[in-house]
């Protein structure tokens, strides 16, 4: 029987949306690594190879979600978008 294990305390979880430009945007949730991909499914792969091929820990949100590669990585799991929506999916 294999089990999955969920990431430890929340280090690998990574959140993927669109910017406001329309780019698909992967974003590690502390700002320590992240990407702007021309599709959903390259963000995804991406997200998975960052985070140690953990589809349970990528999550899609449906509001704009713009990168900020200049920020400094946080130890919260705070999140910088304009408008948080409480429905969140699993993107994998």
């Amino acid at each position: 029987m294999n089990l999955v294990e969920p990431p430890s305390c929340g280090s690998h979880i990574v959140l993927i949306g669109k910017n406001s430009r329309g780019q698909w945007v992967a974003q590690h949730q502390n700002g320590l690594y992240g990407g702007l991909f021309v599709n959903r499914a390259d963000a995804v792969r991406y997200a998975l190879f960052e985070n140690g091929r953990h589809p349970e820990a990528i999550i899609s949100i449906g509001c704009i979600l713009e990168l900020d590669m200049a920020a400094r990585p946080s130890s919260d799991a705070q999140v910088q978008a304009t408008s948080f929506e409480p429905a969140q999916q699993r993107a994998a």
